[in-house]
């Protein structure tokens, strides 16, 4: 890789930077020194988050020193939604949550080698920091009528909810990162979203103050959007998280898998790490044979081998063939069917009932008697088996695990019984 900033805006990973050429410039004297930051407003990070993470790998690979910052101190107090004011976690809370995005970082970038990683907590340099040494140091050099224009600050402001000092604050706290880390590690570059770039500009406005012979810079990413107008990394059941408790590996699959014909060329540049060709040959099969899916599958299987690792990803694309006769049900593990079974239509029910009943229960039929000539046309099936008589009831010993069966209605219609007391 000749140039970082190319390969960034090959894969549209730019939407706003400080100066671009001075940042071409930067990175080929470099390295670089750069960080990104995260703040423990939850237990996992998720699919926005992600974007920020694998472009700090992609930097890192470029030769560059990437600082992973868990924001222990910014976490207590939270940026200001344009909506409302934030609920404060405890600080027992918040430290727990720090510990857990580290642990989701730390396995995206390298640690060894000339460009090796850091992980710093901006806690670390703000717990001792009194209010007037924070106002005195820090604040004297940020303008309020500059800090208002913030799209998040100044539609709180013309809002009924108005805003807190507290959140009013956050950008102080988060432009002290920026000299902090460049007064520790000579830092000089700051990443992330483009939803932050009044955060990142007041960093670098920050150094420029304390330190006008310093050329430090900003990257903002932009918003990922999605060509149906739903909001990029939600589901049906909410948001795709990167820790396998909140979202199951199989659920991530099926995020990627399912992805829009209209959205995969941007995801596949943004996400993936396979070489511009590759991208642009899986591009061309989706244009060509849509109906594949081979762009889908491919970055499926990328991304959740790269988020939950190898063996997971075998379990998952093992139970995605099986739950449609490509594999045998009986194979999987509880958990990965478990998971497979929790997407699909379900009931629980306390005893098994003829086969019509359950279909019809379940909703892949409208009613008992569109079961039962679903059977007679030789399209229902129980655990991939193919029901032969309309008076069918499956026996005890057809629970999958002790617990399930597996209906489909034809090729592609699924849905999952539970028993719950057999």
């Amino acid at each position: 890789m000749t140039d970082i900033v190319d390969e960034l805006k090959w894969r549209g990973l730019i939407a706003l930077s400080t100066d671009e050429d001075a940042l071409r410039k930067a990175f080929a004297d470099g390295p670089v020194t750069f960080y990104c930051g995260f703040d423990p407003t939850a237990p996992s990070l998720h699919l926005g988050n992600l974007v920020q993470i694998l472009t700090m790998r992609r930097i890192q690979q470029a030769g560059n020193r990437p600082l992973g910052l868990v924001g222990g101190a910014t976490g207590l107090i939270g940026d200001p939604k344009p909506t409302a004011e934030r609920t404060l976690n405890d600080p027992e809370v918040v430290a727990g949550w720090v510990a857990r995005l580290r642990g989701q970082i730390e396995r995206f970038l390298d640690f060894e080698g000339p460009n090796a990683a850091t992980m710093v907590n901006n806690l670390d340099w703000t717990q001792s920091l009194s209010a007037i040494d924070f106002l005195r140091d820090i604040g004297k050099h940020f303008r309020v009528n500059k800090m208002i224009t913030k799209e998040a600050v100044a539609r709180r402001l013309h809002s009924d909810a108005g805003i807190s000092y507290t959140e009013f604050s956050y950008q102080i706290l988060q432009g002290m990162d920026f000299l902090e880390l460049y007064r520790r590690y000579g830092c000089t570059l700051q990443t992330g979203g483009s939803d932050q770039w009044g955060n990142l500009t007041a960093g670098a406005d920050l150094i420029h103050k304390v330190e006008p012979h310093v050329a430090v810079h900003a990257l903002a990413t932009p918003l990922i959007t999605k060509a149906d107008g739903t909001k990029f990394g939600k589901t049906e059941s909410g948001t795709v998280w990167l820790d396998p408790e909140l979202t199951t590996p199989y659920a991530f699959y099926q995020f990627w898998l399912n992805a829009d014909d209209r959205d995969i060329s941007k995801f596949l540049r943004i996400f993936s790490f396979r070489s511009h060709a590759e991208i642009e040959e899986l591009e061309q099969q989706t244009l060509e044979r849509p109906q594949a899916r081979a762009a889908q599958r491919a970055l499926a299987e990328e991304l959740t081998t790269l988020v939950h690792g190898a063996d997971q990803t075998d379990a998952v694309i093992a139970a995605s063939r099986a739950l449609f006769g490509q594999g045998e049900l009986a194979e999987l593990d509880e958990s990965t069917l478990a998971a497979a079974l929790s997407e699909l239509p379900h009931v629980r029910v306390a005893e098994l009932g003829p086969v019509v009943d359950l279909f019809a229960e379940v909703g892949l039929v409208a009613s008992k008697s569109a079961a039962r000539r679903t059977v007679k046309e030789g399209g229902a099936y129980v655990n991939n088996v193919k029901v032969a008589a309309e008076d069918a009831v499956p026996a005890g010993e057809d629970l999958l695990h002790g617990r399930w069966l597996v209906l489909r209605r034809g090729k592609k219609n699924l849905a999952a019984v539970e028993v719950t007391s057999a």
